[in-house]
């Protein structure tokens, strides 16, 4: 479970970074890469900023422009033959620090669109930290050697930090912003938390490299890119996976059922007495019984698939298996879910378990719940959504039939 949660945290963001990153690293022993490298900043800002603007993703949008402007700063205000070597020093440390907290920040906060008032509040605190990075810098031309002194203190002992050129205040605050996303994504393990904890890598990765390598604009660059992958990950999800079960939605069911091909069965499951959950015990408990019996499906043995169909209807997709091979694997599904126990808990429960077994008789309620299953072969010049009405009509003959069953 561990290792898979780990792997999620990195494919595919921050294998997209990683490849990004050594590219740059190594474009200079690739000369017919120059051309695209030329043109990459400008076609990753372009297409996020058109993916934000068409979707309202204000916080892509600002994660972009903090981007564009950490590059413009570094290249203004650290330029690698600059006179005032001090400026160049406290600027790119200063964005060092900054840019993975604003990342942070934004991937912390909810989505707010565009041009609603929240995100001019929002734009209006970015272009503060703009300001703050041009009032450091111009501060650091009158107090060179005292800014240069305060963003090179020694907090830990060297060699701890020593990996990192830009000080250590940045690079503490920066790994601090880094681990806080880093727990986000593990605690919620969703494509825009990936992105934005990648791109504070990248940024941290560029404001290393310095405006001095030429390369801080590729990386930051690369930060970006994986920041518009994961906005079009995360619209595919929303348009693919269902949100309450976290199973494939009706449209992921009807591209699958597109592309399947020879023998095939479909089964629809439907919960028993669902609006009798959702009446007598509310809206809240109908949600749980869902999410209890999409687990189960999603465990569904035969080589069978699960989708949302919408409300409390499901159905799981066989590939390649008859209606007769695939039975019995849904007559092991329908078993899982009768004998699974389902408690209702009082309102009145404690958010953490107890550390006393303890538990009040009239705070638990057992909950019995059953589905009910039809099932339909493909046939041949059947379409797929004959087959998928033939697996309804089979479900009516299951709940005909006293439900809490399997019917062909």
């Amino acid at each position: 479970m561990l290792t898979r949660k780990l792997l999620a945290l990195v494919v595919p963001e921050g294998l997209l970074l990683l490849l990004a990153v050594a590219l740059v690293h190594w474009s200079p022993a690739l000369p017919a890469a120059a051309p695209l490298l030329r043109i990459y900043p400008l076609v990753v800002l372009g297409v996020g900023a058109l993916l934000g603007w068409r979707f309202q993703r204000g916080r892509l949008l600002l994660a972009l422009a903090s981007l564009a402007l950490a590059d413009r700063a570094m290249l203004w205000l650290a330029p690698p033959d600059s006179d005032a070597a001090h400026a160049g020093t406290v600027t790119v440390r200063v964005i060092a620090m900054l840019l993975p907290v604003t990342l942070a920040v934004l991937a912390f906060m909810s989505e707010r669109g565009v041009l609603s008032a929240t995100g001019l509040r929002r734009l209006m605190a970015l272009a503060a930290a703009a300001v703050l990075v041009l009032v450091l810098a111009f501060l650091s031309a009158l107090y060179p050697v005292a800014l240069t002194q305060a963003f090179d203190v020694t907090l830990l002992p060297g060699p701890l930090l020593a990996w990192l050129p830009v000080g250590q205040p940045a690079a503490l605050v920066a790994l601090l912003a880094i681990a806080a996303l880093a727990g986000r994504s593990l605690w919620r393990p969703d494509a825009e938390s990936r992105g934005f904890l990648w791109a504070a890598v990248g940024s941290l990765i560029a404001a290393s490299a310095g405006p001095a390598s030429g390369r801080s604009t590729l990386y930051l660059a690369s930060a970006g890119l994986v920041l518009v992958v994961a906005a079009v990950e995360s619209a595919y999800a929303m348009a693919y996976r269902d949100e309450l079960t976290g199973l494939p939605a009706r449209r992921a069911l009807n591209d699958a059922l597109q592309r399947v091909e020879g023998t095939y069965t479909v089964a629809m499951v439907d919960v028993d007495h669902f609006k009798k959950f959702n009446d007598t015990h509310g809206h809240d408990v109908g949600d749980q019984v869902l999410r209890m019996v999409a687990s189960r499906l999603a465990g569904v043995t035969g080589g069978g698939r699960a989708f949302r169909y919408g409300g409390e209807e499901f159905a799981v997709l066989f590939p390649g298996k008859s209606a007769a091979q695939s039975a019995p694997h849904l007559e092991t599904l329908r078993a899982s879910v009768a004998d699974a126990a389902f408690t209702q808990r009082g309102s009145d429960r404690p958010r953490r378990k107890p550390k006393s077994p303890g538990v009040r008789a009239a705070a638990v309620r057992q909950l019995a719940v059953t589905v009910s299953i039809g099932v339909a072969q493909s046939r041949v010049s059947v379409l797929p959504d004959d087959v998928v009405t033939a697996a309804d009509k089979a479900l009516y003959r299951a709940k005909e039939g006293g439900r809490n069953r399997v019917a062909m």
